[in-house]
């Protein structure tokens, strides 16, 4: 695996990648990256590898969930003729399991999700040079918590499709697990899934590292 110059890389999943971006901005233009990671990669590209001259793309959807991804995968990813695409999916799969009891909605199961990332990983593959799987995460250090019990479940099935079809899988909660064996989550999130700039920063580094982009962060 090797980012050239002049790829295009799109980055889709749900608010932790969306993070405000402004969603009337043209892709990779001012405001389109939002606040978060994706805004961090692609001012580390454009300041330590410019000769790359990378096209960085932010598609996040706040509330997305795996199904929410195949809906609009074709026109919103695939349309764009991505050379490389990023997938962070998987927190709003498992919390809509208990913050979305009332809601009386049909729960992505273990095997939906499974099924669906599958499909569209294979559906990417075929078109691009190649994609990134990163692992949801929970920000607490307690692994008995339900929540963070179901969050290893569900990241166990995107590092078994990251495995199944070759891709780069970039375990995005053990790099937060690493930081709250020495400082409190709470300086990663006050909710336990959005992420502070510090929050963003772990994502950023772990992914830059994971595309042989690392170094200087």
């Amino acid at each position: 695996m090797k980012i050239s110059k002049n790829d295009r890389i799109i980055f889709v999943g749900d608010s932790i990648t969306d993070s405000n971006r402004n969603y009337e901005a043209l892709p990779a233009r001012w405001s389109s990256w939002g606040d978060g990671y994706v805004q961090v990669i692609n001012s580390y590209t454009t300041a330590f590898h410019p000769e790359l001259e990378l096209m960085v793309v932010n598609q996040g959807v706040s509330g997305n969930r795996v199904r929410d991804l195949a809906a609009r995968w074709q026109t919103d990813v695939m349309d764009l003729r991505p050379d490389w695409v990023s997938i962070m999916v998987g927190v709003n799969d498992v919390c809509r399991h208990f913050d979305g009891i009332f809601y009386q909605e049909e729960q992505v199961s273990p095997k939906e999700f499974e099924e669906t990332l599958s499909q569209l990983v294979e559906q990417t593959l075929s078109q691009t040079k190649g994609v990134f799987l990163l692992s949801a995460f929970l920000l607490t250090p307690e692994k008995t918590d339900p929540m963070r019990q179901m969050i290893d479940q569900y990241n166990a099935l995107t590092k078994k499709v990251a495995e199944k079809y070759d891709v780069v899988y970039v375990d995005v909660q053990s790099e937060m697990d690493k930081y709250m064996a020495v400082q409190s989550g709470y300086y990663l999130s006050i909710d336990r899934v959005h992420p502070s700039l510090a929050g963003h920063l772990l994502i950023a580094k772990a992914w830059l590292s994971a595309a042989g982009l690392g170094g200087a962060l």
